[in-house]
C-alpha cells in the first residue's frame, strides 16, 4: 500500500459518519437512501461522505435497473491493519517490559519488608 493510499483510507475513517456508513455496509449491499436514513443530513451530503470513501476504495457503486446499490470494498482496511499491527507489536514489547519492571519493583519492595 503506498503512503498516499493510506492517507486517503485514514481520512475517508476520521469521519464518524463514514465509519457509520462503513458499518452499515459490513452487513450487506444498501441503496444511498438507505445509508442516508439514520442520519440527520442532507441527500448530498450524504452522496459527498460516498464520495470520500469511494474514492478511498472502500466502497463501490453499482447500477442494477433503478437501484445502485453501495457495497463494502474491504480490502483497504486490511491493509490499514497490517499497517497498524506493527505498532501494535511495539506497544505489545513495551508493556510486557513495564509489566515485568513493575512486577520487579513489587518484589523488590516485598523483600525489603522481611
Amino acid at each position: 500500500m503506498t503512503e498516499n493510499q493510506l492517507d486517503t483510507t485514514f481520512a475517508a475513517l476520521a469521519d464518524p459518519t463514514r465509519r457509520a456508513i462503513l458499518a452499515r455496509l459490513a452487513a450487506g449491499d444498501a441503496s444511498v437512501k438507505a445509508l442516508a436514513e439514520p442520519f440527520a443530513i442532507s441527500a448530498p451530503a450524504v452522496t459527498k461522505h460516498l464520495k470520500v470513501l469511494e474514492r478511498a476504495g472502500l466502497i463501490t457503486r453499482g447500477r442494477e435497473a433503478q437501484w445502485r446499490p453501495c457495497s463494502l470494498d474491504a480490502a483497504p482496511l486490511r491493509q490499514a491493519s497490517d499497517w497498524l499491527e506493527h505498532y501494535r507489536t511495539f506497544w505489545d514489547e513495551r508493556l510486557e517490559r513495564l509489566d515485568t519492571y513493575l512486577k520487579h519493583l513489587q518484589t523488590g519492595a516485598s523483600d525489603d519488608k522481611d
